[in-house]
């Protein structure tokens, strides 16, 4: 059965514009990179959480940024093996075909996921223990770090430092993936984890000295 429909109208309209506008006037920098391919200087992996506009944050230009999104950027551990691994596939190709210098991982304020993962982690959605539950077996990967806020007694504050540990959990995740850890250690990739306040524009960095974030 097709179940596809027309593109709504809104954003044909938007589409229109850009053709008319931006593309236009920008022309020959897209057939540029159409022609010569990309040379991203970095990777990012961020949140999917529509809210977080990662070219923004930076100022970025179209082909700058490989820009990988998933649940609550979240890195799963290198486990190479015959199934689906959409995250580890998009690190590999960035690091490994377009060798970017930089490897970033950008987590935020209010992210759903991780607040999933904290009712789960208290035992409030039975839903998501389930095995047929994506969102649940994906939040396992960030589930062992829970100790470290279990004591935090105020909510909000516990979703923000929570938060940050998934930004950790990602980066000590990246160091089993060879390709990565290699990289790092010859002196062509440095990883970078960070954290954006969507609603103060904030942006802090994790300080692997300190074991801290610091504002940027």
């Amino acid at each position: 059965m097709d179940l596809a429909k027309p593109l709504p109208s809104y954003l044909v309209t938007r589409y229109h514009g850009w053709k008319a506008t931006a593309h236009a006037e920008n022309r020959a920098w897209y057939r540029r990179l159409a022609t010569e391919g990309q040379r991203p200087r970095g990777l990012v992996i961020s949140c999917c959480d529509s809210r977080v506009h990662v070219t923004s944050i930076f100022g970025a230009d179209q082909g700058e940024f490989f820009i990988h999104r998933n649940i609550a950027n979240l890195v799963p551990s290198y486990e190479p093996g015959g199934h689906h691994h959409g995250t580890s596939a998009a690190i590999e190709y960035a690091v490994v075909a377009q060798k970017v210098a930089h490897l970033i991982v950008l987590g935020h304020s209010n992210c759903g996921g991780v607040q999933g993962c904290i009712e789960m982690c208290k035992g409030n959605t039975p839903e998501l223990e389930e095995q047929s539950s994506f969102v649940g077996r994906w939040m396992d990967i960030l589930r062992p770090k829970f100790d470290l806020v279990n004591s935090i007694d105020d909510s909000a504050v516990q979703a923000r430092e929570f938060e940050k540990q998934a930004v950790v959990a990602s980066l000590e995740n990246l160091m089993s993936f060879p390709f990565v850890a290699g990289a790092a250690r010859e002196g062509g990739l440095s990883l970078h984890g960070l954290w954006t306040d969507i609603g103060e524009g904030g942006l802090e960095w994790f300080n692997p000295e300190t074991r801290d974030f610091v504002p940027v």
